[in-house]
């Protein structure tokens, strides 16, 4: 797992501080990148750019491609968190979900690529009408700021 690591790592396309300006002072979304953001509820976003979940399931279809930043929407229910919890650990093996009131909500939390839009796929992720098939994901300094739904631009 590691050398596989290793090699999405070295394969990834490199970011440099200035495209990121990550973060302004605490709390600013000022100068993060002009790239799109898309909302995702936790643990998912979480899941996303720290476990390797390769999907993003919608039941709507996008034909954007390209790098977004990850939004962790603020709402997660115990119910929510617990059945996403046994997903993550009986189909793909993640054993290190951090406890709900750890996670970050309501504010970006990472960066990934949209690299195509399927309505079929092998990931064990895939679950939805539309699977939005992610690449070169990674977490970001916490950056509080306001969701919306869709694609969005932050404020």
């Amino acid at each position: 797992m590691e050398k596989q690591m290793n090699l999405l790592e070295d394969e990834m396309p490199q970011i440099t501080e200035r495209e990121l300006d990550c973060p302004a002072p605490a709390g600013s979304v000022l100068d993060l990148p002009k790239l799109p953001a898309l909302s995702i509820r936790q643990p998912w976003a979480w899941l996303i750019v720290n476990a390797g979940k390769d999907i993003e399931n919608r039941s709507w279809k996008t034909n954007f491609r390209g790098r977004f930043l990850v939004h962790a929407g603020k709402g997660c229910t115990r119910d929510e968190y617990d059945d996403a919890e046994f997903f993550a650990i009986q189909y793909c093996g993640v054993n290190n979900l951090p406890k709900l009131s750890e996670l970050q909500r309501g504010g970006v939390v990472g960066v990934a690529e949209i690299v195509d839009c399927v309505d079929s796929s092998d990931s064990n992720w895939f679950m939805g009408d539309y699977g939005f098939v992610l690449k070169y994901a990674r977490p970001l300094p916490f950056t509080p700021c306001k969701g919306a739904l869709g694609f969005f631009n932050l404020q």
